[in-house]
């Protein structure tokens, strides 16, 4: 049976939610944002060490540092040495990744066309599209790569797609809560009914420009680019994930979308949590500052620095970083 509320005050009337469990027997895999098929691809190629991964993981304390004043920093995502191929035709795609982003940080990857960016993304979420065979993952202390998508997905991590599917007969607002409910359950925390989810779904549409009827409809269909991207960045502050990715959110963008996912990203920022951007463009870099742009080319990440390297490649383009 639907939910028909009609609110007096402000929030303005709550959306229809239709009858869901979280025990579901359609393909979507809840809370992960888009679904993904369950696979034994999911899992890395090389034997996992059965001893906890602090101890098997030793970079995870020898990249401990300070903030400055004397406070250790432990690694939000700690990626060592990832080797990743492609899991239909075992074409290595990922040659030796190395990455390290501590809580409070943005990272911005850049790199050609088929560098390797997108796909360093998806093996993160466990896309099955992909086989890791070597190297480790470290996320929050845990060995992500022993884990499936939607386990990834409970921790904290969180991904938007370039190009966002759609998913008929789902509707944004039961999406959502399935969504949120399954990731207070994981916390140990009380699941939210209809009402106190809309309540605090509600002020998040004003954060990405989203009027409420985009509740009601399904999820991505017959969505614009721009406001597809904006579905996700509410998808992203609705779950309040640790770490971000965000695999060209500025592709397909006009200036004013730009801002308003810009504006919320940025919005959604706190000293806990993180941020991992794929671009190509400097402009989104204007307007989300990277605390490091990291360049990534055949496999690897080549070059590490600041927001100058995107200066450097607009003026000078890739050659001038790999000749260095």
């Amino acid at each position: 049976m639907a939910w028909q509320i009609q609110c007096t005050a402000s929030p303005p009337p709550l959306p229809s939610f239709s009858p869901f469990t979280l025990k579901s027997t359609s393909s979507i895999s809840l809370p992960l944002p888009l679904p993904l098929t369950r696979s034994s691809r999911f899992r890395s190629t090389h034997a996992p060490s059965p001893r906890p991964i602090a101890a098997s993981f030793s970079a995870v304390e020898s990249t401990t540092s300070t903030d400055g004043l004397g406070n250790s920093k432990t690694p939000l995502l700690e990626v060592k040495g990832l080797t990743a191929v492609i899991a239909e035709t075992k074409q290595e795609i990922l040659k030796g990744v190395d990455l390290v982003v501590h809580h409070g940080e943005i990272h911005a990857i850049m790199g050609k066309n088929g560098s390797g960016k997108s796909t360093f993304s998806k093996v993160l979420v466990g896309h099955p599209d992909y086989e890791v065979t070597g190297g480790d993952v470290v996320f929050k202390g845990e060995n992500l790569l022993d884990m499936e998508p939607e386990e990834r997905s409970l921790a904290g991590l969180f991904m938007s797609f370039q190009s966002p599917v759609e998913i008929p007969g789902v509707n944004n607002i039961d999406f959502l809560h399935m969504a949120y409910n399954a990731r207070r359950k994981k916390l140990g925390e009380p699941e939210l009914g209809p009402l106190e989810f809309y309540a605090y779904i509600y002020p998040k549409l004003d954060l990405v420009n989203m009027k409420t009827d985009f509740l009601n409809r399904n999820v991505n269909e017959g969505f614009s680019g721009g406001e597809r991207k904006r579905n996700e960045i509410l998808q992203l502050a609705v779950l309040g994930a640790d770490l971000a990715i965000l695999d060209e959110i500025d592709s397909g963008l006009d200036v004013d979308a730009l801002r308003d996912v810009a504006k919320a990203v940025n919005g959604l920022l706190t000293p806990t949590n993180s941020v991992l951007m794929i671009t190509h463009y400097r402009r989104l870099l204007e307007v989300i500052k990277p605390t490091f742009i990291h360049i990534m080319e055949n496999g690897r990440i080549i070059k590490t620095g600041d927001s100058s390297l995107a200066k450097v490649l607009e003026e000078k383009g890739y050659t001038a970083i790999s000749a260095a």
